[in-house]
């Protein structure tokens, strides 16, 4: 048998630079980046300095000596993953690929690493030109240093930047997406520390457990007078790191309101960990969880929107009930039985006997019965009107976008507050106000018993006139 032929694997070093240079379509991830390794570094402090040519970051974590310099540079190390948690602080580690620190080849071509670690402290260049010249040579230079008595950490230089940093945007995509909630953890840029936007709104906590691990995290409705397109969408955030804003399928104008944040420790990134690896089953079970959560958000915003419009509803129903009062006392020939409004003689009152007084009473009585109500949703508005002698109820709830407009059923009248007119009219106040006067105007129109459908609309159009035009 003859020598078994062997190929050789090798990578070609322009690949490695290739994957640097487009590792992030935007150089404040860079950043990001670098600021997560000193999170996983155990810092509790990182100081970002930024001019036009020079960016410097700088952490007080535990640093690195040789070996670990060396599994700093080491591409592809299972080293995070086998090792998922920080020595100090226990923190859930946020590298995973070991490829991040190339990411600043795409915004410079030389960066420095300096650091120390009790009595060993030193510096490796990274000259992007210099290192392709040698096509077959890995090391990187290495210059021992006299460890001083600053405390251990990593300093990063970003020497010779391609594109300028816009500062305030660099600090709202880190505010974003650091983990700077967490306790013993701070971020400074030019002297500036970095501290998280506090939004103001109805907070739903939610903790679900999964096959995977556990999702939790707060939605936060935020005010119609609050919200802003910037802050909307909900913050996916992986080992205490945020990804991206999802909307989860909310409407536009849903999504408006909704803020906040969901943790999810299991889902798989993509390898510049900006989205998540969708065709898995670890995401799958995360959708599952967050349509379940989306929908307690829906119902939240519905039930706040009815408590804001059956406010307007019951100021306006007090001017809109005696108004439609006295239209019936205009038309009392076609009023319906019990409803025309009756100007009692006191006169004639006072000299009633006692008997006829409670004789009266209970007659009364017997015409008040007590309304069948539907069953109702937990915001639905429900007001009971006296007109004249006549005691009605007005509801208004969500009976569908396909259901009437409005019916009646015994002495209550309701109003489909998913109606898409009632939807278009309740943006305007006093559209708001006449479409209500006009649906109880057509239920009480249609109370009387009209001998045809035209009678009926003659009837409804003359109480609006009535009421409403002097």
């Amino acid at each position: 048998m003859g020598d078994l032929n062997k190929i050789p694997v090798t990578v070609d070093k322009s690949h490695l630079i290739t994957i640097g240079e487009r590792l992030y379509t935007e150089n404040i991830e860079l950043l990001r980046e670098l600021v997560n390794n000193s999170y996983d570094a155990d810092a509790t402090e990182v100081k970002i300095s930024i001019n036009d040519n020079e960016v410097i970051i700088e952490d007080n974590g535990v640093g690195m000596d040789m070996d670990g310099l060396k599994q700093y540079f080491n591409i592809g190390s299972p080293y995070k993953k086998e090792n998922p948690k920080s020595p100090k602080f226990g923190r859930f580690r946020i590298g995973e690929f070991g490829i991040g620190k190339f990411s600043v080849l795409s915004n410079c071509d030389h960066f420095e690493v300096f650091t120390k670690k009790g009595d060993f402290a030193g510096k490796v260049i990274f000259n992007k030109n210099e290192w392709e010249k040698e096509k077959e040579q890995w090391h990187l230079p290495f210059f021992k240093e006299v460890p001083d008595d600053k405390p251990d950490g990593t300093k990063i230089i970003l020497k010779g930047i391609k594109n300028k940093f816009n500062i305030e945007a660099v600090e709202k995509r880190l505010i974003e997406t650091l983990p700077l909630k967490m306790p013993d953890f701070s971020v400074y840029i030019n002297g500036k520390k970095l501290t998280p936007r506090i939004l103001t709104g109805r907070k739903i906590p939610f903790l679900e457990g999964t096959d995977f691990g556990i999702v939790h995290g707060e939605i936060l409705i935020v005010p119609v007078s609050h919200a802003q397109i910037e802050d909307s969408g909900i913050l996916v955030r992986v080992k205490q790191v945020a990804v991206k804003r999802m909307g989860f399928g909310l409407s536009p104008d849903l999504l408006i309101r909704v803020s906040g944040e969901v943790n999810c420790d299991f889902l798989k990134l993509t390898t510049d960990r900006n989205d998540f690896l969708r065709d898995t089953p670890e995401f799958n079970e995360f959708i599952k969880v967050m349509e379940k959560i989306i929908l307690q958000v829906k119902n939240e915003i519905r039930l706040q929107k009815d408590e804001k419009e059956n406010n307007r509803v019951k100021r306006a129903l007090k001017e809109v009930t005696k108004k439609i009062e006295e239209a019936l006392l205009k038309n009392k020939e076609w009023a319906p039985l019990g409803l025309l409004p009756v100007v009692e003689n006191k006169e004639r009152n006072s000299e009633l006997s006692e008997t006829e007084n409670k004789k009266k009473l209970d007659e009364k009585k017997k015409r008040q019965k007590r309304p069948h109500l539907k069953q109702l949703g937990p915001n639905a508005f429900i007001k009971k009107m006296k007109i004249g002698r006549m005691h009605l109820a007005l509801i208004i709830d969500h009976f569908g976008e396909d259901g009437p407009e409005s019916f009646i059923e015994s002495d209550i009248i309701y109003i489909n507050r998913d109606h898409p007119l009632y939807i278009r009219e309740s943006v305007n106040r006093e559209r708001h106000i006449m479409n209500i006067a006009r649906l109880i105007c057509q239920e009480i129109s249609l109370m009387s018993n009209p001998k045809n459908p035209r009678h009926a609309y003659e009837r409804q159009s003359k109480l609006l006139k009535d009421a409403f035009i002097k």
